[in-house]
């Protein structure tokens, strides 16, 4: 098993090194259940992604003309709410807002009355049952410390679509961040998101090519 650690500025860089970090060291294998069955992905063993300023503006990357932005911030503002409320339109079948809702309270008043110094402030996503759904959650829990008055979020995804998820998730979890930090009375920190299924789908393999200028 091949364990990469990738260090980034913000998160388009972020984006564009686990980009080729897919294409060049990724495994490829034909998907016999999930999202895209029957077809092949190209995966890393276990990816450890560290971005020092995740706050930098534009949170969604920019991609070269001719290829397809991977997302909007028009898309985020609307992911919003799945992350942080717990509605659920009738055709989902789970949000994370329903599990993070009201962690997202607790974890403020948490830091708000008992202090920065504590392990305990961890949001998790999914129950016992979320294994017999169709698709189960990808992101399965944010944990989160406060150290010289700086939020950090650390945050696990059991299977994580790097093409489009990837910048859609994590731009929505800094604006999660942002907000929790703000309600908090502490400052934005960095963002560490690890996974040990962080793939890239064969009908992009192309366009993440073109990012990359690989040829």
């Amino acid at each position: 098993m091949q364990i990469s650690v990738i260090e980034a500025r913000d998160l388009s860089e972020a984006w564009f090194l686990c980009l080729g970090k897919t294409l060049n060291d990724g495994y490829e294998y034909r998907i016999q259940r999930g999202s895209y069955a029957g077809q092949c992905r190209k995966q890393l063993d276990l990816v450890v992604v560290q971005i020092k300023y995740p706050g930098t503006r534009p949170l969604i990357p920019d991609v070269p003309q001719g290829v397809p932005a991977p997302s909007t911030m028009e898309y985020i503002e609307n992911y919003l709410p799945y992350l942080m409320t717990a509605h659920k339109a009738e055709s989902e079948q789970y949000t994370y807002g329903q599990y993070l809702e009201k962690q997202i309270a607790e974890v403020i008043r948490m830091y708000k009355e008992d202090g920065h110094n504590t392990n305990q402030a961890y949001m998790t996503v999914g129950d016992p049952q979320s294994i017999y759904l169709t698709d189960p959650p990808c992101l399965r829990g944010i944990d989160t410390r406060i150290r010289d008055t700086r939020l950090t979020f650390y945050v696990y995804f059991r299977s994580w679509d790097l093409w489009a998820g990837f910048p859609s998730n994590l731009a929505a979890i800094q604006l999660l961040k942002e907000y929790m930090a703000s309600e908090i009375g502490a400052e934005d920190g960095e963002l560490v998101a690890m996974s040990k299924g962080m793939h890239l789908y064969e009908y992009c393999w192309d366009l993440a090519k073109a990012v990359v200028k690989r040829e």
